[in-house]
């Protein structure tokens, strides 16, 4: 599976657990540590957690495992990193102040929408 694959299946189990405002950040030109971002929104601490065990548990069944995860217990942003791949989970008050699509505003942004 290439990064863009990979990036397009953990949007969908993010969405399959109604993560919201998903988007998918091509980085691959700008950056050196990873292709693609994939950020999403939580509405809760409690769904936060569960999205980010979602794509974990789903991904590890196909023998792929997080390089590094930042941000469990009470944090309002979590950070998976596939390599290529870097996940990041937010409560709605986090990505608003975070703000990395606009940080990454050069970039090429994917809104993910359900196929």
């Amino acid at each position: 599976m290439d990064s863009r694959e990979l990036s397009d299946k953990i949007a969908a189990l993010l969405d399959e657990k109604k993560a919201s405002d998903i988007v998918i950040i091509d980085i691959a030109l700008r950056s050196s540590f990873a292709d693609f971002f994939v950020n999403a929104t939580a509405n809760s601490l409690r769904q936060l957690q569960s999205l980010a065990e979602e794509v974990e548990d789903k991904l590890a069944e196909l023998e792929i495992i997080p390089k590094n995860l930042e941000g469990r217990n009470g944090s309002e942003w979590i950070l998976l990193d596939y390599g290529d791949v870097v996940v990041n989970i937010f409560t709605a008050e986090a990505r608003e102040k975070y703000h990395l699509e606009k940080v990454w505003g050069d970039c090429e942004m994917i809104n993910y929408e359900r196929a």
